[in-house]
């Protein structure tokens, strides 16, 4: 199996396909996080839907992403114009393929062109450690809509705005 793929812009007619890869990918890559539990699936679930997928897919003040290959999606991200990743997610056979972080490479670079210096995002913590490799902070847990604990997660993309926070933090004139 090729390890290469394409990331390009998410269009309404890949849905489908989309929703069965939101879905599987919840289903069995998240199983540590809801743990079979069936009102945390059900909930997590719940809003999958190819209509609904298709709609997220053309409201312009988002961005969706797909990876793909030989005509199959690997993995889809969406961004939306509040800075938040609301979606990132990755086939099971295709984890650990460099599928995610092209895809949220794509992202960070959309948010950018957007002007947007701050992107934030929830994560069930199976995932966690991931976005935490490509640069992104845990503030600690949250609760997601569905009612999973999740951590919350951001990441700073304006490095001048990330010196300028340093310098306010040492305004203080304290030792650190």
């Amino acid at each position: 199996m090729s390890t290469r793929f394409d990331i390009r812009k998410a269009v309404p007619g890949d849905a489908s396909a989309a929703c069965a890869l939101l879905r599987r990918s919840i289903e069995v890559g998240c199983k540590a996080d809801h743990e079979d539990r069936p009102g945390v699936l059900e909930a997590w679930l719940g809003n999958k839907t190819a209509a609904n997928v298709s709609t997220w897919f053309s409201i312009p003040s988002n961005h969706a992403l797909v990876a793909e290959r030989d005509g199959e999606l690997l993995g889809l991200c969406l961004l939306t114009q509040a800075g938040k990743l609301a979606l990132c997610y990755v086939a099971p056979e295709a984890l650990r393929s460099g599928v995610g972080r092209a895809l949220l490479s794509a992202a960070e670079e959309q948010a950018r062109a957007w002007d947007i210096r701050k992107l934030h995002l929830h994560s069930p913590a199976s995932a966690s450690a991931f976005f935490e490799r490509q640069g992104y902070v845990n503030a600690g847990k949250d609760k997601a809509c569905f009612g999973l604990e999740c951590d919350l997660l951001w990441k700073q993309l304006d490095a001048s705005c990330e010196a300028q926070a340093g310098a306010r933090k040492r305004f203080c004139n304290c030792s650190s």
